[in-house]
């Protein structure tokens, strides 16, 4: 393995010389270790020229047979470390997520249910950097949001489990927006206002601009953090996106949009399935929590029971209706 190692370093630096570097050997270990490799397969597997390595054909072919062996191996001694960690006293279980209300609840329950394990988060606005810092091993777990119209970068290996399909996104407004009076809000009913959201968080931007576009409008969209969003929106300077769950306050109002042009799809992410099982039911309970707890997410999840049926207790039959049409939990499948 050892072998293998040195000749993706070589390929990927294109120099003995930065590839040794690399390994922390001296360059002239380093070439000895390139000949005997060749000597033992019986043919050159890199041209050597000023400007370079690069490999020969069958070195192409030895690489492409190297490259996932030595990915494998590197995530066998992940995973091993995780686990190692898991079995000792006083393990930390290490959580990434970007916002949701769902958190301080998901914390709380995995305390309860796991006295031996504290939690720790690190939050952030970029599901993708949560990804790749769980694929890396800095993370063991993390709960992220998927915006239509953007998938995520998910990294060879790691396991997806769906929380929510699709949750729609609101809007949040000042408590006397002519518009705030409605059930749900038109985005013609906002022609006239500005937004404002957080262009940090992956996708957002993007799906916001390709709405009001799809919409016919041209709004001016303002770049801010969501606690300054929404302290401008409680006096009228801008309107901004808000996840369903958000808390009501008395000088801003959370409406639906129309027709629920914005959606996300909520994930957790590990690099096992037993890591997964390991906090599922927890982030599950506490995001159904605050969801009955906020009340236009709460009648939005009434009304979106199929007509004619009786309506559900559980919230998360409401969502599985909407989405597949069929009873069931809004937990989507799990994925590879």
């Amino acid at each position: 393995m050892r072998h293998l190692r040195v000749l993706c370093a070589i390929a990927d630096t294109g120099s003995v010389h930065k590839a040794a570097r690399e390994l922390g050997l001296a360059q002239p270990s380093l070439s000895t270790q390139l000949r005997r490799i060749e000597r033992t397969l019986g043919a050159q597997l890199f041209v050597r020229a000023r400007t370079g390595c690069r490999p020969t054909p069958l070195g192409l072919a030895v690489l492409s047979r190297a490259r996932p062996l030595v990915a494998e191996l590197a995530a066998i001694v992940t995973e091993t470390r995780a686990a190692a960690a898991r079995a000792a006293d006083g393990f930390q279980l290490r959580i990434g997520a970007t916002a949701s209300r769902a958190i301080p609840g998901w914390l709380r329950l995995l305390r309860a249910r796991l006295p031996r394990i504290e939690p720790t988060l690190r939050m952030s606005g970029s599901a993708n950097a949560l990804l790749e810092m769980v694929a890396a091993g800095r993370l063991d777990t993390a709960f992220v949001h998927e915006v239509e119209g953007s998938a995520l970068r998910v990294p060879p290996g790691l396991r997806l489990r769906v929380l929510v399909e699709r949750e729609p996104q609101f809007v949040t407004l000042a408590a006397d927006h002519p518009a705030a009076s409605r059930r749900q809000v038109s985005l013609s009913d906002l022609a006239g206002d500005r937004w404002m959201v957080d262009s940090t968080v992956d996708g957002e931007w993007d799906a916001l601009c390709r709405v009001l576009r799809a919409a016919g409008l041209d709004s001016e969209i303002l770049h801010g953090d969501y606690l300054t969003a929404y302290s401008l929106a409680a006096i009228g300077e801008v309107v901004t996106v808000s996840q369903p769950t958000a808390h009501p306050r008395p000088d801003c109002a959370i409406r639906p949009l129309e027709g629920d042009p914005i959606g996300v799809r909520l994930l957790l992410a590990a690099r096992t399935e037993s890591e997964l099982d390991d906090v599922y039911p927890e982030l599950q309970e506490a995001y159904w929590a605050v969801a009955r707890d906020a009340p236009a997410y709460r009648q939005w999840l009434a009304r979106a029971r199929v007509p004619d049926e009786p309506e559900p207790s559980d919230p998360r039959e409401a969502v599985c209706r909407l989405v597949t049409g069929r009873p069931g939990t809004a937990a989507g499948p799990r994925r590879p």
